[in-house]
Protein backbone atom coordinates (compact mmCIF):
# COMPACT_ATOMS: atom_id res chain seq x y z
CA UNK A 1 0.00 0.00 0.00
CA UNK A 2 1.34 3.43 -0.93
CA UNK A 3 1.75 5.51 2.21
CA UNK A 4 1.02 9.23 2.49
CA UNK A 5 2.92 11.30 5.04
CA UNK A 6 -0.08 13.61 5.46
CA UNK A 7 -2.53 12.06 7.97
CA UNK A 8 -5.79 10.74 6.58
CA UNK A 9 -7.77 13.00 8.95
CA UNK A 10 -6.16 16.07 7.35
CA UNK A 11 -6.48 14.80 3.78
CA UNK A 12 -10.21 14.16 4.20
CA UNK A 13 -11.02 17.69 5.36
CA UNK A 14 -13.84 19.14 3.23
CA UNK A 15 -13.00 21.83 0.70
CA UNK A 16 -16.48 23.30 0.30
CA UNK A 17 -19.48 23.79 2.55
CA UNK A 18 -21.43 21.19 0.54
CA UNK A 19 -18.76 18.56 1.32
CA UNK A 20 -19.05 19.24 5.04
CA UNK A 21 -20.70 16.41 6.98
CA UNK A 22 -22.80 16.94 10.11
CA UNK A 23 -23.86 19.93 12.23
CA UNK A 24 -27.13 20.26 10.30
CA UNK A 25 -28.57 22.36 13.14
CA UNK A 26 -26.37 25.24 11.99
CA UNK A 27 -25.24 24.22 8.51
CA UNK A 28 -28.25 22.85 6.67
CA UNK A 29 -29.09 24.85 3.55
CA UNK A 30 -31.82 26.91 5.23
CA UNK A 31 -29.58 27.98 8.15
CA UNK A 32 -27.97 31.39 8.51
CA UNK A 33 -24.36 30.18 8.80
CA UNK A 34 -24.62 28.13 5.60
CA UNK A 35 -26.01 31.11 3.69
CA UNK A 36 -23.36 33.49 5.06
CA UNK A 37 -20.52 31.17 4.04
CA UNK A 38 -22.02 30.54 0.60
CA UNK A 39 -22.47 34.26 -0.02
CA UNK A 40 -19.06 35.13 1.47
CA UNK A 41 -20.77 37.61 3.81
CA UNK A 42 -19.52 36.15 7.06
CA UNK A 43 -19.30 38.30 10.19
CA UNK A 44 -17.27 37.44 13.28
CA UNK A 45 -18.17 34.07 14.80
CA UNK A 46 -17.01 31.79 17.60
CA UNK A 47 -17.24 28.05 17.04
CA UNK A 48 -17.66 26.20 20.32
CA UNK A 49 -17.64 22.41 20.61
CA UNK A 50 -15.70 19.30 21.67
CA UNK A 51 -12.53 18.10 19.88
CA UNK A 52 -13.07 16.45 16.53
CA UNK A 53 -16.52 17.91 15.83
CA UNK A 54 -15.39 19.94 12.80
CA UNK A 55 -14.46 23.43 14.00
CA UNK A 56 -11.12 23.56 12.17
CA UNK A 57 -12.61 21.86 9.12
CA UNK A 58 -15.29 24.54 8.95
CA UNK A 59 -12.59 27.22 9.14
CA UNK A 60 -10.76 25.56 6.24
CA UNK A 61 -13.99 25.56 4.23
CA UNK A 62 -14.30 29.29 4.84
CA UNK A 63 -10.65 29.76 3.84
CA UNK A 64 -11.33 27.99 0.54
CA UNK A 65 -14.49 29.96 -0.26
CA UNK A 66 -13.85 33.52 0.93
CA UNK A 67 -12.41 36.18 -1.38
CA UNK A 68 -11.01 38.01 1.64
CA UNK A 69 -7.47 37.51 2.87
CA UNK A 70 -7.41 34.50 5.22
CA UNK A 71 -5.00 34.15 8.15
CA UNK A 72 -4.67 31.45 10.78
CA UNK A 73 -2.96 31.61 14.18
CA UNK A 74 -2.99 29.34 17.20
CA UNK A 75 -3.61 30.97 20.56
CA UNK A 76 -1.13 28.62 22.24
CA UNK A 77 1.86 30.10 20.40
CA UNK A 78 0.58 33.47 19.10
CA UNK A 79 0.56 36.85 20.80
CA UNK A 80 -0.34 40.52 20.33
CA UNK A 81 2.48 40.94 17.80
CA UNK A 82 0.86 38.33 15.54
CA UNK A 83 -2.48 40.15 15.76
CA UNK A 84 -0.80 43.44 14.80
CA UNK A 85 0.92 41.78 11.84
CA UNK A 86 -2.41 40.42 10.56
CA UNK A 87 -4.03 43.86 10.96
CA UNK A 88 -1.18 45.62 9.14
CA UNK A 89 -1.34 43.14 6.27
CA UNK A 90 -5.12 43.53 6.08
CA UNK A 91 -4.89 47.31 5.97
CA UNK A 92 -2.28 47.30 3.22
CA UNK A 93 -4.63 48.28 0.39
CA UNK A 94 -1.92 47.74 -2.22
CA UNK A 95 -1.74 44.05 -1.40
CA UNK A 96 -5.25 43.66 0.03
CA UNK A 97 -7.76 45.97 -1.73
CA UNK A 98 -10.66 44.91 0.52
CA UNK A 99 -8.87 46.27 3.58
CA UNK A 100 -10.04 43.38 5.75
CA UNK A 101 -9.08 39.82 6.55
CA UNK A 102 -10.63 36.67 7.96
CA UNK A 103 -8.60 35.62 11.01
CA UNK A 104 -9.00 32.09 12.34
CA UNK A 105 -7.78 31.74 15.94
CA UNK A 106 -7.67 28.14 17.10
CA UNK A 107 -8.09 27.58 20.85
CA UNK A 108 -9.04 31.21 21.36
CA UNK A 109 -9.83 30.52 25.02
CA UNK A 110 -6.05 30.36 25.60
CA UNK A 111 -5.66 34.04 24.73
CA UNK A 112 -5.36 36.15 27.87
CA UNK A 113 -7.40 39.32 28.45
CA UNK A 114 -4.74 41.60 26.95
CA UNK A 115 -4.53 39.53 23.77
CA UNK A 116 -8.32 39.35 23.41
CA UNK A 117 -8.62 43.08 24.04
CA UNK A 118 -6.12 43.73 21.24
CA UNK A 119 -8.62 42.21 18.80
CA UNK A 120 -11.58 44.35 19.86
CA UNK A 121 -11.12 47.56 17.85
CA UNK A 122 -10.37 45.67 14.63
CA UNK A 123 -13.27 43.27 15.04
CA UNK A 124 -15.55 46.22 15.76
CA UNK A 125 -14.48 48.28 12.71
CA UNK A 126 -14.57 45.26 10.41
CA UNK A 127 -10.85 45.07 9.63
CA UNK A 128 -10.82 41.60 11.18
CA UNK A 129 -13.56 39.04 10.60
CA UNK A 130 -12.89 36.73 13.53
CA UNK A 131 -13.39 33.00 13.51
CA UNK A 132 -12.57 31.73 16.97
CA UNK A 133 -12.54 28.02 17.79
CA UNK A 134 -12.73 26.76 21.35
CA UNK A 135 -13.48 23.61 23.31
CA UNK A 136 -14.23 25.74 26.39
CA UNK A 137 -17.52 27.51 27.02
CA UNK A 138 -16.86 30.93 25.42
CA UNK A 139 -19.24 32.66 27.81
CA UNK A 140 -16.70 31.85 30.55
CA UNK A 141 -13.41 31.84 28.62
CA UNK A 142 -13.80 34.71 26.12
CA UNK A 143 -14.13 38.40 26.98
CA UNK A 144 -17.73 39.58 27.10
CA UNK A 145 -16.86 42.51 24.81
CA UNK A 146 -15.57 40.09 22.17
CA UNK A 147 -18.58 37.81 22.62
CA UNK A 148 -20.94 40.76 22.08
CA UNK A 149 -19.26 41.49 18.73
CA UNK A 150 -19.49 37.90 17.54
CA UNK A 151 -22.09 35.20 16.97
CA UNK A 152 -21.52 32.00 18.95
CA UNK A 153 -22.30 28.71 17.19
CA UNK A 154 -22.29 25.54 19.28
CA UNK A 155 -21.12 22.43 17.43
CA UNK A 156 -22.20 19.03 18.77
CA UNK A 157 -20.29 15.73 18.75
CA UNK A 158 -20.90 14.15 15.36
CA UNK A 159 -23.59 11.50 15.16
CA UNK A 160 -22.61 7.91 14.43
CA UNK A 161 -24.18 8.15 10.96
CA UNK A 162 -22.12 11.27 10.18
CA UNK A 163 -18.82 9.72 11.31
CA UNK A 164 -19.68 6.56 9.37
CA UNK A 165 -20.31 8.65 6.24
CA UNK A 166 -16.90 10.33 6.58
CA UNK A 167 -15.24 6.93 7.04
CA UNK A 168 -17.05 5.56 3.99
CA UNK A 169 -15.89 8.56 1.96
CA UNK A 170 -12.32 7.89 3.09
CA UNK A 171 -12.55 4.23 2.06
CA UNK A 172 -13.90 5.13 -1.39
CA UNK A 173 -11.87 8.26 -2.20
CA UNK A 174 -8.94 7.25 -4.45
CA UNK A 175 -7.29 10.65 -4.44
CA UNK A 176 -7.34 11.77 -0.81
CA UNK A 177 -8.47 8.65 0.98
CA UNK A 178 -7.80 4.92 0.97
CA UNK A 179 -9.65 4.08 -2.25
CA UNK A 180 -6.47 3.05 -4.03
CA UNK A 181 -5.79 0.41 -1.40
CA UNK A 182 -7.15 -3.08 -1.54
CA UNK A 183 -9.29 -2.73 1.57
CA UNK A 184 -11.91 -5.26 2.54
CA UNK A 185 -14.06 -3.87 5.35
CA UNK A 186 -16.22 -6.36 7.23
CA UNK A 187 -19.89 -5.44 7.63
CA UNK A 188 -20.53 -3.10 10.54
CA UNK A 189 -16.86 -2.20 11.05
CA UNK A 190 -17.18 1.43 10.04
CA UNK A 191 -20.20 1.85 12.31
CA UNK A 192 -18.22 0.18 15.11
CA UNK A 193 -15.31 2.62 14.67
CA UNK A 194 -17.77 5.52 14.56
CA UNK A 195 -19.38 4.41 17.81
CA UNK A 196 -16.06 3.95 19.59
CA UNK A 197 -14.86 7.38 18.45
CA UNK A 198 -17.40 9.14 20.66
CA UNK A 199 -18.31 11.62 17.93
CA UNK A 200 -14.68 12.62 17.22
CA UNK A 201 -14.16 12.20 13.50
CA UNK A 202 -10.41 12.72 13.84
CA UNK A 203 -10.16 9.76 16.23
CA UNK A 204 -12.24 7.63 13.84
CA UNK A 205 -10.13 8.48 10.77
CA UNK A 206 -6.90 7.89 12.68
CA UNK A 207 -8.14 4.46 13.76
CA UNK A 208 -9.12 3.56 10.20
CA UNK A 209 -5.74 4.68 8.89
CA UNK A 210 -3.83 2.73 11.54
CA UNK A 211 -5.88 -0.36 10.72
CA UNK A 212 -5.13 0.02 7.01
CA UNK A 213 -1.40 0.66 7.55
CA UNK A 214 -0.73 -2.11 10.06
CA UNK A 215 -2.87 -4.98 8.75
CA UNK A 216 -1.11 -7.53 6.54
CA UNK A 217 -2.60 -8.57 3.22
CA UNK A 218 -4.43 -11.90 3.19
CA UNK A 219 -3.93 -14.69 0.66
CA UNK A 220 -6.18 -12.89 -1.84
CA UNK A 221 -4.11 -9.72 -1.66
CA UNK A 222 -6.73 -7.81 0.35
CA UNK A 223 -6.29 -5.87 3.55
CA UNK A 224 -9.20 -7.19 5.59
CA UNK A 225 -10.27 -5.02 8.51
CA UNK A 226 -12.45 -6.76 11.10
CA UNK A 227 -14.21 -5.40 14.17
CA UNK A 228 -11.45 -6.87 16.35
CA UNK A 229 -8.74 -5.07 14.37
CA UNK A 230 -10.71 -1.82 14.45
CA UNK A 231 -11.24 -2.04 18.20
CA UNK A 232 -7.53 -2.69 18.73
CA UNK A 233 -6.61 0.36 16.65
CA UNK A 234 -8.91 2.70 18.53
CA UNK A 235 -8.09 1.08 21.89
CA UNK A 236 -10.32 2.75 24.46
CA UNK A 237 -13.62 4.31 23.48
CA UNK A 238 -13.30 8.08 23.29
CA UNK A 239 -15.57 10.07 25.56
CA UNK A 240 -16.16 13.79 25.38
CA UNK A 241 -15.32 14.55 28.96
CA UNK A 242 -12.76 17.06 30.18
CA UNK A 243 -12.28 16.91 33.94
CA UNK A 244 -11.59 20.65 34.09
CA UNK A 245 -13.84 21.87 31.29
CA UNK A 246 -17.44 22.42 30.39
CA UNK A 247 -18.29 18.73 29.99
CA UNK A 248 -17.08 18.12 33.55
CA UNK A 249 -19.66 20.54 34.91
CA UNK A 250 -22.38 19.24 32.60
CA UNK A 251 -21.82 15.66 33.72
CA UNK A 252 -21.63 16.37 37.43
CA UNK A 253 -24.74 18.55 37.15
CA UNK A 254 -26.62 15.70 35.46
CA UNK A 255 -25.33 13.27 38.11
CA UNK A 256 -26.55 15.45 41.00
CA UNK A 257 -29.89 16.26 39.39
CA UNK A 258 -30.48 12.55 38.72
CA UNK A 259 -29.84 11.73 42.39
CA UNK A 260 -32.18 14.53 43.42
CA UNK A 261 -34.81 13.26 41.00
CA UNK A 262 -34.57 9.66 42.19
CA UNK A 263 -33.51 8.14 38.83
CA UNK A 264 -31.03 5.47 39.89
CA UNK A 265 -30.39 4.35 36.30
CA UNK A 266 -29.40 7.85 35.23
CA UNK A 267 -27.28 8.19 38.38
CA UNK A 268 -25.28 5.06 37.49
CA UNK A 269 -24.93 6.21 33.88
CA UNK A 270 -23.46 9.62 34.74
CA UNK A 271 -21.35 8.04 37.47
CA UNK A 272 -19.96 5.59 34.91
CA UNK A 273 -19.15 8.45 32.52
CA UNK A 274 -17.25 10.24 35.27
CA UNK A 275 -15.34 7.13 36.36
CA UNK A 276 -14.51 6.19 32.76
CA UNK A 277 -13.11 9.67 32.11
CA UNK A 278 -10.90 9.47 35.20
CA UNK A 279 -12.82 11.74 37.54
CA UNK A 280 -11.47 11.92 41.10
CA UNK A 281 -13.58 9.44 43.13
CA UNK A 282 -13.27 11.64 46.23
CA UNK A 283 -14.83 14.53 44.33
CA UNK A 284 -17.76 12.29 43.36
CA UNK A 285 -18.10 11.03 46.94
CA UNK A 286 -18.26 14.60 48.25
CA UNK A 287 -21.08 15.41 45.80
CA UNK A 288 -23.01 12.41 47.14
CA UNK A 289 -22.53 13.57 50.74
CA UNK A 290 -23.84 17.03 49.88
CA UNK A 291 -26.86 15.59 48.08
CA UNK A 292 -27.59 13.29 51.04
CA UNK A 293 -28.03 16.31 53.28
CA UNK A 294 -29.32 18.93 50.85
CA UNK A 295 -31.90 16.82 49.02
CA UNK A 296 -32.63 13.80 51.23
CA UNK A 297 -32.19 15.57 54.53
CA UNK A 298 -34.70 14.80 57.26
CA UNK A 299 -36.65 12.42 55.04
CA UNK A 300 -33.95 9.81 55.63
CA UNK A 301 -31.08 10.93 57.81
CA UNK A 302 -29.37 7.57 57.28
CA UNK A 303 -28.51 8.74 53.75
CA UNK A 304 -25.94 11.12 55.22
CA UNK A 305 -24.50 8.29 57.32
CA UNK A 306 -24.18 6.03 54.26
CA UNK A 307 -22.72 8.81 52.10
CA UNK A 308 -20.16 9.82 54.72
CA UNK A 309 -19.19 6.19 55.31
CA UNK A 310 -18.68 5.87 51.55
CA UNK A 311 -16.45 8.95 51.56
CA UNK A 312 -14.26 7.43 54.26
CA UNK A 313 -14.18 4.00 52.60
CA UNK A 314 -13.20 5.43 49.21
CA UNK A 315 -10.37 7.38 50.85
CA UNK A 316 -9.04 4.14 52.34
CA UNK A 317 -9.62 1.83 49.38
CA UNK A 318 -9.23 3.82 46.14
CA UNK A 319 -10.02 2.71 42.62
CA UNK A 320 -11.06 0.46 40.98
CA UNK A 321 -13.03 -0.98 43.93
CA UNK A 322 -14.18 2.50 44.92
CA UNK A 323 -16.60 2.38 41.98
CA UNK A 324 -18.68 -0.16 43.93
CA UNK A 325 -18.88 2.07 46.99
CA UNK A 326 -19.73 5.10 44.86
CA UNK A 327 -22.53 3.17 43.16
CA UNK A 328 -23.85 1.92 46.51
CA UNK A 329 -23.98 5.38 48.07
CA UNK A 330 -25.28 7.17 44.96
CA UNK A 331 -28.14 4.71 44.39
CA UNK A 332 -29.04 4.79 48.10
CA UNK A 333 -29.31 8.58 47.98
CA UNK A 334 -31.24 8.45 44.72
CA UNK A 335 -33.76 5.92 46.05
CA UNK A 336 -34.28 7.70 49.38
CA UNK A 337 -37.32 9.92 50.01
CA UNK A 338 -36.46 13.59 49.67
CA UNK A 339 -36.83 16.66 51.85
CA UNK A 340 -35.02 19.97 51.49
CA UNK A 341 -36.60 21.52 54.60
CA UNK A 342 -33.30 21.89 56.47
CA UNK A 343 -31.62 23.30 53.34
CA UNK A 344 -34.37 25.86 52.81
CA UNK A 345 -34.41 26.71 56.49
CA UNK A 346 -30.72 27.57 56.80
CA UNK A 347 -30.81 29.60 53.57
CA UNK A 348 -33.73 31.67 54.82
CA UNK A 349 -32.13 32.13 58.24
CA UNK A 350 -28.87 33.30 56.64
CA UNK A 351 -30.78 35.77 54.49
CA UNK A 352 -32.58 37.18 57.55
CA UNK A 353 -29.31 37.50 59.49
CA UNK A 354 -27.78 39.37 56.56
CA UNK A 355 -30.67 41.68 55.71
CA UNK A 356 -32.83 42.20 58.84
CA UNK A 357 -32.62 43.68 62.29
CA UNK A 358 -33.00 40.38 64.12
CA UNK A 359 -32.89 41.78 67.64
CA UNK A 360 -30.93 40.42 70.57
CA UNK A 361 -30.63 36.98 72.12
CA UNK A 362 -33.09 36.58 75.06
CA UNK A 363 -31.29 37.04 78.39
CA UNK A 364 -32.52 33.80 79.93
CA UNK A 365 -30.74 31.63 77.33
CA UNK A 366 -27.49 33.57 77.37
CA UNK A 367 -24.41 32.13 79.04
CA UNK A 368 -23.28 33.34 82.46
CA UNK A 369 -19.72 31.97 82.86
CA UNK A 370 -18.43 34.66 85.24
CA UNK A 371 -19.55 35.48 88.75
CA UNK A 372 -21.82 38.51 88.85
CA UNK A 373 -23.18 38.11 85.32
CA UNK A 374 -26.41 36.62 86.68
CA UNK A 375 -26.91 39.88 88.52
CA UNK A 376 -27.19 41.51 85.10
CA UNK A 377 -29.85 39.01 84.02
CA UNK A 378 -27.66 36.54 82.13
CA UNK A 379 -29.24 33.08 82.33
CA UNK A 380 -31.90 34.19 84.77
CA UNK A 381 -35.20 32.37 84.31
CA UNK A 382 -33.83 29.60 82.09
CA UNK A 383 -35.85 26.38 82.30
CA UNK A 384 -33.76 23.21 82.00
CA UNK A 385 -35.85 20.90 79.71
CA UNK A 386 -34.70 17.70 81.44
CA UNK A 387 -36.34 18.84 84.65
CA UNK A 388 -39.76 18.65 82.98
CA UNK A 389 -42.01 15.79 81.78
CA UNK A 390 -40.94 14.31 78.43
CA UNK A 391 -37.84 16.54 78.67
CA UNK A 392 -39.74 19.42 77.09
CA UNK A 393 -40.74 22.85 78.30
CA UNK A 394 -42.25 25.91 76.66
CA UNK A 395 -39.99 28.96 76.72
CA UNK A 396 -38.81 31.66 74.32
CA UNK A 397 -35.72 30.92 72.28
CA UNK A 398 -35.92 33.40 69.37
CA UNK A 399 -35.25 37.13 69.89
CA UNK A 400 -38.32 39.30 70.33
CA UNK A 401 -37.85 40.71 66.81
CA UNK A 402 -37.99 37.21 65.31
CA UNK A 403 -40.85 35.67 67.31
CA UNK A 404 -43.15 33.59 65.16
CA UNK A 405 -40.61 33.14 62.35
CA UNK A 406 -40.63 29.66 60.81
CA UNK A 407 -37.50 28.35 59.13
CA UNK A 408 -37.88 24.61 59.45
CA UNK A 409 -41.06 23.51 57.74
CA UNK A 410 -41.18 19.69 57.58
CA UNK A 411 -43.09 17.92 54.86
CA UNK A 412 -44.90 14.59 54.64
CA UNK A 413 -41.81 12.64 53.48
CA UNK A 414 -39.83 13.27 56.66
CA UNK A 415 -39.09 10.68 59.30
CA UNK A 416 -41.04 11.00 62.53
CA UNK A 417 -38.46 11.96 65.11
CA UNK A 418 -40.48 10.99 68.15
Amino acid sequence: MKENNIPLAYRMCPKTIDEYVGQEHILSKDKMLYRLIKADRLSSIILYGPPGCGKTSLARVIANTTKNKFEKINAVSAGVADIKRVVEDAQNLLLNPSGKAVLFIDEIHRFNKLQQDALLPYVENGTIILIGATTENPYFSVNKALISRSTVFKLEPLKIKDVTKVLQNAVEDKEKGLGACDLKIDEGVLEHIAELSGGDVRVALNALEIAALTTEMNADGDIEITKEIAAECIQKKAIKFDKTGDSHYDNISAFIKSMRGGDADAVLFYLARAIYAGEDPMFLARRIVICASEDVGMANSNALVVANAALQAIHQIGMPEARIILAHAATYVARSPKSNAAYNGINQALQDVETKDTGTIPMHIRNAPAEGMSDLGYGVGYKYPHDFPNHEVEQQYLPDAMLGTKYYIPDETEEKLK
